[in-house]
């Protein structure tokens, strides 16, 4: 088994478990033609030895998950020439974030947002001390956060049409609903956590609309 032990990491180190991880992994694939289109980018990076994940915070304009964390992502645009081109446009236009600073690790798997967009994540690796500019429009907050805060147990649950999904709290940030699930299927498949998602768990649920 990889070593994927949370600390004392560089950030070459993060690039080689995710890639080794990645090139066993077959992402999940959904065929709905009538879905929109959306990705988004799941950056990593390490500073002084932990490794975090970019996460940001809509404002309550936005037209969808208002005032909700979010991974940096959009829709698809027909000039767009991948899913990851679509991330890392988005990035760079949501926070700033150069897409020849961002080493690409593959695609992750799709999930399907409430809104009927098809969303597939990107995961990706980025220098750590990366000064982010946020987009007034969307945007009010970009924050990081240390994966091993996701090794523990969620602070809470709710189910949607049967899936359970896991709820962070962090600092003043409500991590749940998409983004929540996305960062539970990462730190399971690529940090060997057991976050209960996609099933029922035996936990407190909050049964809010996401």
């Amino acid at each position: 088994m990889l070593d994927t032990k949370l600390d004392n990491m560089t950030n070459e180190d993060l690039l080689s478990t995710l890639s080794k991880r990645h090139a066993n992994h077959t992402p999940r694939r959904f065929r709905r033609p009538g879905l929109r289109e959306a990705a988004v980018l799941v950056a990593l990076s390490c500073k002084d030895g932990v490794p975090s994940v970019l996460l940001t915070r809509r404002t309550t304009e936005m037209p969808t998950h208002k005032g909700e964390v979010a991974f940096p992502g959009g829709k698809c645009e027909q000039y767009d020439r991948h899913y990851t081109a679509t991330a890392l446009r988005e990035a760079h236009e949501e926070v700033g974030l150069e897409p020849s600073l961002v080493s690409v690790v593959g695609e992750l798997d799709q999930v399907i947002s409430k809104f009927g967009f098809l969303v597939t994540p990107v995961l990706a690796v980025v220098p750590p001390d990366l000064e982010y500019v946020p987009d007034p429009r969307e945007l009010d907050s970009i924050f990081s956060v240390p994966l091993s805060f996701f090794m523990g147990e969620p602070h809470e649950f709710f189910e949607r049409d049967g899936i359970t999904m896991p709820t962070w709290r962090y600092q003043h940030y409500r991590i749940w609903g998409l983004t929540a699930y996305m960062i539970g299927e990462l730190m399971n498949r690529y940090f060997d956590a057991d976050i209960p998602i996609g099933r029922i768990a035996a936990a407190s649920r909050d049964h809010s609309d996401e």
